[in-house]
């Protein structure tokens, strides 16, 4: 299971990913090699790419979100 920590929300292209769940708040994509740049809370930068059906959870702590995904759905 991948965990990074960010302070900034993430933006979701509406051609690439669809919202699942509402609570958690889980991504999905729904196009093939979705890439993902996010900066955890050190400012290092990580680049994601997930597979169709690759899922994301979202969840805000404590002025920070935690993002979570799991290890098979990223290429």
């Amino acid at each position: 299971m991948g965990l990074l920590y960010t302070k900034f929300y993430l933006d979701f292209e509406p051609n690439d990913w669809m919202e699942v769940s509402r609570n958690p708040v889980i991504f999905e994509t729904i196009s093939e090699n979705v890439s993902l740049e996010i900066y955890d809370t050190s400012q290092k930068l990580y680049k994601l790419k997930f597979k169709k059906g690759g899922r994301l959870q979202l969840f805000r702590v404590s002025g920070k979100f935690r993002l979570t995904w799991n290890d098979e759905d990223i290429i």
